[in-house]
């Protein structure tokens, strides 16, 4: 900053030597102003410097670091709780067990059935019929029933067969009958019955 000063100076006398004589008052004059001029301006000078120092400078009170130290936290794992499957057992009741069926008093059945079902015949082919009765009831039958007719197309040349023998229960009697096959193509199923009715024994062909 001197430096610059005194190039400020230099030069005002330089100017001073260039231009005519003036009055002693009013070159001295002039230097005081030149020279108050350079001192402001070095005084700005040197506050912008020294403001943008302390700027650039760390501040005088450093800041404590708090230094944290960090705390480790445990896994948290999922608790698992055993599933119990607890199976009650169905009250039993044992006055509600099952009671067996009973037989009844007057029953039967047919077996050993001839011809078997679907046996196949030709329109009005002739063929036997046989039917095994057994008495699966509890009570004697008397003699006198009748087995006869009850539904389907008529195949036989009877209508009605009477048991002549009293049956006591698992007793068998068989009944054959004569019979014409239908005159019309198709599955066909006559029905009879035995008097009660006990039973429904029954004949099922097929005309070709």
């Amino acid at each position: 900053m001197r430096k610059t000063m005194f190039v400020m100076v230099a030069l005002v006398l330089l100017v001073a030597a260039c231009v005519p004589v003036e009055n002693q008052q009013d070159l001295e004059s002039r230097v005081n102003t030149a020279v108050a001029q350079t001192r402001e301006a070095e005084n700005q000078v040197s506050t912008s410097v020294a403001q943008t120092v302390e700027a650039q400078s760390p501040s005088s009170t450093p800041t404590s670091e708090v230094s944290q130290t960090p705390t480790e936290t445990p896994l948290a794992f999922p608790t698992f709780t055993p599933i119990i499957s607890t199976i009650t057992p169905l009250p039993i009741n044992p006055t509600s067990t099952r009671r067996a069926s009973q037989q009844a008093e007057y029953a039967c059945n047919a077996i050993s059935r001839k011809p078997f079902d679907n046996t196949e015949y030709n329109k009005g082919a002739k063929f036997d019929i046989k039917w095994t009765i057994i008495n699966t009831g509890t009570k004697t039958w008397p003699a006198g029933v009748d087995v006869k007719y009850y539904s389907g197309p008529k195949m036989t040349t009877t209508s009605r067969v009477e048991i002549p023998v009293e049956m006591e229960p698992n007793d068998t009697y068989v009944v054959n009958l004569d019979a014409v096959a239908p005159d019309k193509k198709g599955f066909h199923v006559m029905t009879w019955a035995v008097d009660g009715p006990m039973c429904f024994p029954y004949t099922a062909i097929v005309v070709k």
